[in-house]
């Protein structure tokens, strides 16, 4: 709690993907970009870069937003469990 309450834990720097078509996807899309550049004059692929920053803008707060109802979620689902132990315990009140 105390890391947490220090501003030390930052869940998406955390996060290292291992799903296993990660890797060669960012691949494609280094390689598509390089291709870009070669194909476009300097100020067309500068804003082609200022497009795909605003596309993993937006992509970071959907992420942000999707955490943030996944942990509410998560926060519910233990509340309901806990305010209903006692169905599940012998005996008690």
């Amino acid at each position: 709690m105390e890391e947490l309450y220090e501003g030390n834990i930052c869940v998406d720097e955390l996060i290292v993907s291992k799903h296993p078509e990660y890797r060669p996807l960012n691949k494609r899309i280094s390689e598509t970009l390089a291709m870009w550049r070669n194909k476009l004059s300097q100020e067309d692929y500068n804003q082609l870069e200022k497009l795909m920053d605003l596309r993993s803008e937006a992509s970071s707060i959907e992420a942000s937003e999707a955490f943030m109802n996944g942990f509410k979620l998560g926060a519910v689902i233990i509340m309901e469990v806990l305010n209903g132990k006692e169905e599940l315990v012998k005996g008690a009140d």
